[in-house]
């Protein structure tokens, strides 16, 4: 899959190197062209060593070394755009830019972004207005179909190899309209090793959106936001 990303920050680097490392072509795009095609060339090297590692982890197990040998073949190059060449690459495009520049980003991606689906993991800087939610912004912004996602975890977590708490994948909530969007980013979460969670339609996505204000107010408060919630066992249902 070619997946276009608008950013090159903290979680473009996370989720695209995660991807790049399980053989999908990544574009990232920044503001600054030469620290874009840094960043490129450190994701790259960071997708083929982490799959270099695995493979060798897999070779020992089975007595394999052509698996090594094999595996650092398949990573293809993470590369950097502009705004509107990696709108124009992805088959997918995850939009990973801040709230505060995010409409100026998607002027400059232009039109390319209609009709894909369009991945938006923002959460609100400030006070969040529920009100004018982000997901629905960007969807009447670029006339994609959004899928909401990945916005609850700190971008380490999407670092890890794979995100498993307690021998359990994290879940991974998606709130959006249409079928094929959410089965590509079902894909790309499942690439990660986590759990594709279905959240709705993009209406809920503000639901989504406030959850991750209320969950960040309770880890900057140093409570363990993850025992809130009962186990599903235990949940009335």
């Amino acid at each position: 899959m070619r997946i276009g990303i608008l950013g090159a920050g903290g979680m473009a680097d996370a989720l695209g190197t995660q991807w790049a490392r399980a053989g999908h072509e990544v574009m990232i795009s920044g503001r600054d062209a030469s620290a874009s095609a840094t960043r490129a060339a450190t994701m790259t090297a960071e997708a083929a060593h982490t799959r270099a590692e695995a493979a060798r982890a897999r070779a020992e197990t089975a007595g394999a070394e052509a698996q090594v040998a094999g595996a650092r073949g398949e990573v293809v190059g993470v590369r950097a755009g502009s705004w509107a060449e990696a709108a124009a690459f992805g088959e997918v495009v995850m939009v990973a830019v801040r709230q505060a520049g995010l409409t100026g980003v998607l002027e400059s991606a232009g039109t390319a972004l209609r009709g894909k689906p369009v991945i938006d993991v923002a959460n609100a800087e400030g006070p969040y207005d529920p009100a004018r939610p982000i997901a629905p912004l960007i969807r009447d912004l670029t006339g994609g179909h959004v899928v909401k996602a990945f916005n609850l975890c700190h971008v380490d977590v999407w670092r890890l190899t794979p995100p498993v708490f307690d021998g359990r994948p994290l879940a991974v909530p998606l709130c959006g309209d249409d079928p094929a969007a959410l089965a590509a980013v079902r894909t790309l979460v499942t690439d990660l090793g986590c759990t594709p969670v279905d959240g709705g339609g993009l209406e809920r996505a503000v639901l989504l959106e406030a959850t991750a204000v209320f969950m960040i107010g309770l880890w900057f408060g140093g409570a363990d936001a993850q025992a809130v919630l009962p186990p599903v066992a235990y949940s009335g249902v």
